[in-house]
């Protein structure tokens, strides 16, 4: 049985990324419209598989796959979480200021909420619950969530959640889930129904004053709503004196602070996010009367900038993070195309390596034989599960391993040996 502090996953989808926006520019269609933008940036520098796979370097034997996976996701559900932002995406303004914005941002998600065009998963991230910024964080957390309820008759979206930042103690955590249990218990929402996520991007979120690791402290503070915890790369970097030149997600800083979040999480049943690539995909020159030249250099800055976000989303995914930030639309061609390349590469080899161990797992537990290994099994499983999940692989390839839309629900090897076992014995 899982223990208290290691359920193990949830087997609850977790997004392939968070968008973060500034909560003052938020409005109910921007999901819709950074999809649009994202698709005609895909149109103008990558129209057609072939020259977007030469520019990211995906092999050709899954370029067309690829490109046609791409453009219908960035059609159906581009953005898969958003997160508004009150702070660093925001800045310090003045309090009526603040309160007028968190006002508008939880109409405006009220809004997206009844004409369904908010993303599967959303949330805010308020200000550091610190002695200088937590009445602030607290009064606009209050405002936003109230007003929300409001306007929703008390209902929340889908896949909330709290993000809090600068993380420097569990005390500051267990600051948010008090207030979060109050303002539950005030507004008749069930105890924990207000989910959190956790920002690692401080070095006492890491080693705490003992030189423990901090991190399953904060967990604990978090009383079982902690959903996910996300590296702060540049914070994170600056806090460790790394010169802007070199703050970056490939630093070796960087490499061991998620070494630490993924020994430290494991079996937590917490995600654990990237950070984000901040050059960003923009063209220099804009207008429609452009020289051939400029209209050159666009496109070479263009495709320098989606080739090294692929290439990080690509490097965190082979380190076991599944999720990352995108900070502009003209990233999310590129966030597609990584997450579905890394899983289309090893398809072939997965499927029959999943086909191949479920057969041997059922036959060793139908004679009676010790089969101890569900581990690794429950890792291929999960494997088609993101994969299915944001799109990169579709049922049809699902089902090639042998397994039933039924056992692919359970989202659990185990319970699809123990089903096998039951339908032979009957």
């Amino acid at each position: 049985m899982p223990s208290t502090e290691f359920p193990g996953d949830s087997g609850e989808r977790q997004p392939v990324h968070t968008v973060y926006g500034g909560a003052h520019l938020f409005r109910a269609e921007t999901a819709v419209d950074l999809g649009a933008r994202a698709r005609q940036t895909l149109q103008t520098y990558g129209a057609g598989a072939t020259e977007f796979a030469q520019t990211l370097g995906i092999a050709n034997e899954i370029a067309d796959a690829v490109y046609r996976r791409v453009a219908e996701k960035l059609n159906r559900e581009a953005v898969e979480d958003f997160r508004l932002d009150f702070e660093d995406g925001y800045g310090n303004r003045p309090d009526a200021e603040e309160d007028g914005h968190a006002l508008q941002a939880a109409a405006e998600v009220a809004r997206g909420l009844a004409a369904g065009t908010l993303p599967p998963f959303i949330g805010i991230r308020i200000k550091p619950l610190t002695e200088v910024l937590k009445v602030r964080s607290v009064r606009t957390l209050d405002l936003f969530l109230t007003a929300l309820l409001d306007q929703t008759g008390g209902n929340l979206p889908a896949n909330f959640v709290v993000t809090q930042p600068k993380i420097t103690s569990p005390a500051e955590v267990g600051a948010l889930v008090d207030l979060l249990s109050r303002f539950e218990s005030a507004h008749n929402l069930a105890n924990g129904s207000i989910r959190i996520e956790l920002m690692v991007e401080t070095t006492q979120s890491i080693f705490d004053s003992a030189g423990r690791v901090a991190l399953p402290d904060l967990i604990r503070a978090a009383s079982g709503r902690c959903r996910g915890a996300h590296f702060g790369v540049y914070d994170y970097t600056a806090a460790c004196e790394i010169t802007a030149e070199h703050q970056g997600m490939p630093h070796p800083a960087c490499d061991f602070a998620r070494n630490v979040m993924q020994v430290a999480l494991a079996g937590r049943g917490v995600t654990l996010s990237d950070g984000a690539t901040n050059v960003m995909p923009i063209a220099p020159y804009r207008g429609g009367a452009l020289t051939t030249e400029q209209e050159a250099e666009n496109k070479r800055v263009v495709h320098r900038a989606w080739r090294l976000h692929f290439d990080q989303v690509q490097r965190s995914l082979y380190r076991g993070f599944y999720q990352g930030w995108d900070l502009h639309p003209a990233q999310l061609p590129t966030r597609y195309a990584a997450v579905f390349a890394f899983f289309l590469q090893g398809l072939p080899a997965a499927s029959a390596r999943l086909k191949n161990f479920v057969e041997k797992a059922a036959q060793a537990t139908l004679v009676g034989d010790v089969f101890d290994d569900a581990a690794t099994g429950q890792g291929l499983l999960n494997y088609f599960l993101r994969g299915l999940n944001c799109g990169a692989i579709t049922e049809g390839e699902a089902l090639a391993t042998g397994l039933t839309v039924a056992e692919l629900g359970t989202r659990s090897f185990v319970r699809i040996l123990e089903g096998r076992k039951g339908q032979k014995a009957g």
